[in-house]
């Protein structure tokens, strides 16, 4: 019998640069646990290196300050200093959990991560103090970034070298440093972690406290939801979903007690703007007409993500090969972030250890990350140039560098989309994960990285018939 085609180790990087990042097992290796830490380790140096290339990209706004409208001309605008100003930070993470001073516009435990950073900020002129909270982040920036690699490389390990994805990417380095987004990204990584090695309950814990931090995790509660319908495992699922609910509860009680303002504050904000940068909300106002009023913009948005979440439906349930957890999951993430009312540039990290868990190509992940990388440039232009126009980018201009994100974000739903569809019926895995001497390894579809040999993020799923199916005619 012919062998199935075996599990590669390359489709993380190009076969010239895995020298680089340690490279695959030879194929008289006698234990994958020698090439792991050999494929991993450079990439956790790699993501170090970003990290720093992040912060040295920010270099001008540290030296001088993110004061006026100089931060946007060298396009080192964060979120961080006006945070820590604004939300009177300094008086850390006691006076926050009370509510005596200290707020924050991000959910609950995002904003506790602010004030524990911001009390640890020493006294002196307000310039160095927000130099502290930078490099305070940026710290803890590296270690998420280092442990999302890490964890994407654990997640699938027969994969590794895909962690690439994540170590490199040009979304990481310029988006890193804008925001807290990367503390909700890791927590995220690893309940994905922890539910592909069969912890549903740890996974579960660790995505409920993602909840707390940032809002798209429960769209990976979803496509855990959608999965276990499709395949009727309702137990693990549901041990996963309590997990949740209880760490959630678990973060909320001290605000609960001290600051309930806290923890609706976020979803006010929200419910309250105008459509934000990024959002394709805003192209009427940016083509001369009359902005959407915010309640208008709200509306349009929860009907559109309710579309989005359709569409994740049909993808998750359609009749043929299962998707795995991690696709159904940016599909979902993707097109919500889409019909958002706001979609800044910090965002985009939301999607970065999907595509690598993915195993898309690095053409798909550099065609979106291109399209990312012009409108950062661009929208920094944008915002200056609403106090100097002569020299800022016009707002017709804006909109087109807007839709070119929106269309790199779609390219990636279409080619998870199309990949899967392309994959034939799963076989038997193959119990190495290199062929015997002289077997051909090449794919037989280009843009099928062996989803059908095994899917390493099934956990509970893995085995199980399908159950439910949806077929849209």
């Amino acid at each position: 019998m012919t062998a199935a085609a075996p599990e590669r180790q390359d489709q993380g990087l190009p076969g010239d640069a895995l020298a680089l990042a340690g490279g695959p097992l030879g194929r008289h290796a006698s234990a994958r646990a020698a090439s792991w830490p050999a494929t991993v380790l450079p990439l956790l140096v790699a993501a170090a290196v970003t990290m720093a290339l992040s912060v040295l990209q920010r270099s001008h706004c540290i030296q001088k300050g993110w004061a006026g409208s100089d931060q946007f001309w060298h396009g080192c605008f964060s979120d961080l200093p006006s945070l820590y100003q604004l939300g009177r930070l300094h008086d850390g993470l006691g006076s926050y959990l009370t509510g005596s001073g200290t707020t924050s516009d991000h959910p609950v435990l995002s904003g506790s991560l602010l004030a524990l950073l911001g009390g640890l900020v020493p006294d002196g002129a307000f310039l160095d103090q927000t130099r502290w909270f930078v490099l305070l982040w940026a710290v803890v920036a590296t270690a998420c970034a280092l442990g999302i690699v890490w964890l994407t490389a654990a997640t699938r390990p027969r994969h590794a070298a895909l962690a690439a994805h994540v170590a490199l990417s040009p979304v990481l380095l310029l988006a890193a440093m804008v925001s807290v987004d990367l503390f909700g990204v890791v927590l995220v990584s690893a309940g994905l972690w922890l539910w592909a090695r069969r912890q549903p309950l740890a996974a579960g814990v660790l995505l409920g406290l993602a909840v707390t931090a940032r809002t798209y995790p429960l769209l990976v509660l979803l496509a855990l939801l959608l999965l276990g319908v499709r395949t009727g495992r309702f137990a693990a699922v549901g041990r996963a979903l309590l997990g949740a609910v209880v760490a959630v509860a678990v973060v909320l009680v001290p605000f609960l007690l001290g600051n309930p303002g806290a923890i609706l504050r976020s979803i006010d904000v929200w419910w309250q703007s105008a459509p934000g940068l990024g959002s394709v909300w805003m192209l009427p106002q940016l083509v001369g007409l009359d902005p959407l009023p915010p309640g208008l913009a709200t509306l349009l948005s929860i009907a559109t993500g309710v579309l989005a979440l359709l569409a994740g439906t049909v993808f998750a349930l359609r009749p043929g090969p299962r998707p795995t957890l991690a696709q159904v999951s940016l599909v979902l993430v993707a097109l919500v972030l889409l019909t958002g009312k706001a979609f800044p540039v910090q965002a985009s990290l939301w999607l970065v250890p999907l595509v690598a868990l993915c195993g898309l190509r690095w053409r798909d992940h550099l065609v979106w990350a291109g399209a990312e990388a012009l409108h950062f440039a661009m929208v920094w232009l944008y915002v200056a140039g609403l106090s100097t126009p002569n020299r800022g980018l016009p707002p017709g201009w804006y909109a087109v560098f807007l839709l070119l994100r929106v269309a790199g974000v779609a390219w990636l739903v279409v080619r998870v989309w199309r990949t899967h569809a392309a994959v034939p019926a799963r076989r038997e895995p193959v119990p190495t994960a290199y062929a015997p001497p002289g077997e051909d390894t090449s794919a037989a579809v280009d843009d099928v990285d062996d989803e059908e040999d095994d899917d390493e993020l099934a956990g509970d799923f893995a085995g199980a018939p399908d159950r439910l199916l949806v077929r849209i005619t």
